[in-house]
């Protein structure tokens, strides 16, 4: 039998998804919570590899199994054993031919920016900060030239495994909720980086160290050393892993994640 779960974590106090000597990690977590209630040793498999300090809301993971447990059961047995900082959100049968990874059609990844002069104390870890004003409308014109088939290879990091640069973004909205910057991609894959070098690189645009068409070149040039530096991890946040509705998984992405934070106002597109 194999099993899907959607996990939610926060990545402050880990080292990365992926398992690794000397342990530290959510799937070593997962596995460790997953061996004490299944009594055997089982090993997941993952959407998308979240880097240290990356959290995620939607991060779906497939395991096989030969035990026969009610879902319901898989979801109560795994948390029982997880640390407070991880937590099982659903179990859900699939079929044999499906995968974690390579069956998902996209996935949603979300950059919550505190912009304000001072930083907080309240949030560290969780959102990231920059206390220069930024210009949204500058922002996102640069964003839509992001959506489309693109070579990424300027937004990718040097130790990116991935096959090939070409991805093709869905979504590229920049909103502003009181003091928060709120940036959403929504792609079929994203390489190593890519959305922490993306928001550098807008950053900066909205910053007004460059013209909105910058984006544009840096794609065209396909050379990381002219983009910006790559933006703290705490921001990012794996929103939701998307397939097609063939595999019958429940498709609460939990992108309501905003109306858990201090919002102080509403949605705008220009800066205040």
């Amino acid at each position: 039998m194999r099993v899907a779960l959607a996990v939610e974590y926060d990545g402050s106090g880990f080292r990365g998804w992926q398992q690794q000597p000397g342990g530290g990690t959510v799937q070593d977590a997962l596995q460790e919570a997953l061996q004490q209630f299944a009594r055997v040793p089982l090993h997941v498999v993952c959407a998308g590899r979240t880097d240290a300090g990356v959290h995620a809301l939607g991060q779906v993971v497939h395991f096989d199994t030969t035990l026969e447990r009610s879902m319901y059961s898989w979801v109560r047995g795994a948390n029982t054993f997880l640390p407070p900082a991880v937590a099982v959100r659903w179990a859900q049968r699939v079929p044999a031919d499906f995968h974690a990874r390579s069956s998902a059609s996209s996935r949603h990844y979300r950059y919550v920016l505190l912009n304000r002069m001072h930083r907080s104390g309240t949030w560290h870890g969780r959102v990231a900060w920059h206390h220069h004003p930024l210009d949204l409308q500058r922002m996102q014109e640069a964003a839509a030239m992001l959506l489309g088939e693109r070579d990424f290879s300027a937004f990718r990091a040097a130790e990116c495994q991935a096959i090939s640069p070409v991805k093709i973004m869905q979504r590229a909205d920049i909103r502003r909720h009181g003091d928060l910057v709120v940036l959403d991609f929504v792609a079929t894959a994203f390489l190593h980086h890519m959305v922490r070098n993306l928001v550098g690189s807008l950053v900066a645009i909205g910053q007004g160290r460059h013209h909105p068409q910058w984006i544009g070149e840096l794609l065209a040039s396909r050379d990381r050393r002219l983009a910006a530096p790559t933006f703290p991890a705490a921001g990012l946040y794996l929103i939701a892993v998307n397939y097609p509705a063939r595999w019958g998984l429940p498709t609460d992405d939990a992108s309501d994640f905003l109306s858990l934070l201090p919002v102080t106002g509403p949605a705008t597109a220009a800066t205040p």
